[in-house]
This record gives C-alpha cells, structure tokens and sequence, in this order.
C-alpha cells in the first residue's frame, strides 16, 4: 500500500480523502471503517449520584461486574450507561481493545506487562492498576501494542 499526503493552504477547510485501488479488499475495508469512525470527545460515568464528564484518554479500562459497566481512571470508578460492546465499537480508535469477556482496556496507558499463568498476561496501568487479559486476546494485545493491523489476526 502506497501512502500519499498533499497539504496546502488553497485547499478547503473539510479534509478529503481518495483511495485508488485495482478493487475492493480487506485493507480498504478496515482503512474506511477507521476513517468513518467518530472518535467520542467524551465519556459520561456517574459517581455518586453525579454525572461526570470522562476524557478517553485518561480512561485506564472498562470492565462488567454484574449487569452493569464500569470506567476506572486510577483507582476511581465510574459507572457507565453503554454495552460493553458499544464501548469497544466506539473507542477502538482510541486505544481500547478486548482483554477479555468482561474488561476492555486503553494500550495507551500501560506501563508494563508479564506473562501470567496458564497463557494469560498480567497488565500493569500507569497509576499502578492491574488486571488480566486472558489467552484468547493475547494476540490481539501484542499485535497492538507493536501498531499492527488488528484486522489482520
């Protein structure tokens, strides 16, 4: 795949993007989903009967505990309105990915990772947070954090 970027002040303010291929793959496919994808500004948990506006960034992960979703930023949680599918689909593009049934994780805020028992990775945040991903998305979190195509596994 060639990468072609033209920048100039006479263009006009709205970004556009052209793709010339032979035809249609899977490449283009994941490169136009990661293009139309909007990247949420924010994130809306409660805490204590209080709505709190949450920068995705600053996010560390989300994890299911019964029926409900949680946003941990340090070692502060905020419960969050959204599936955990949904948070995966709509911050995918920010960093987060799977590392297992119930957590999804922000790679940007790692610090350290070893390798755990039975095939599983122990995750350490920055703030000094932990959890697990299991076997099953291992794969996934290495090919992410060497900036792979995540298509591609």
């Amino acid at each position: 795949m060639k990468i072609n970027v033209d920048i100039d002040e006479s263009y006009e303010d709205e970004t556009t993007v052209t793709i010339r291929a032979k035809k249609w793959t899977q490449d283009i496919d994941a490169l136009m989903k990661n293009i139309q994808k909007s990247h949420p500004k924010r994130v809306i948990g409660e805490l204590e009967d209080q709505s709190v506006l949450l920068q995705p960034e600053e996010i560390e992960y989300f994890y299911a505990e019964g029926r409900k979703i949680y946003a941990v930023i340090n070692s502060q949680k905020y419960e969050v309105h959204m599936k955990l599918y949904e948070v995966e689909e709509q911050l995918e593009a920010s960093g987060f990915i799977r590392f297992s049934k119930s957590v999804i994780g922000n790679i940007n805020q790692l610090s350290r990772f070893e390798a755990s028992f039975r095939g599983t990775l122990c995750v350490y945040f920055l703030s000094g947070n932990k959890e697990y991903v299991s076997k099953k998305y291992v794969n996934v979190l290495k090919k992410a954090l060497e900036g792979g195509n995540l298509h591609d596994i």
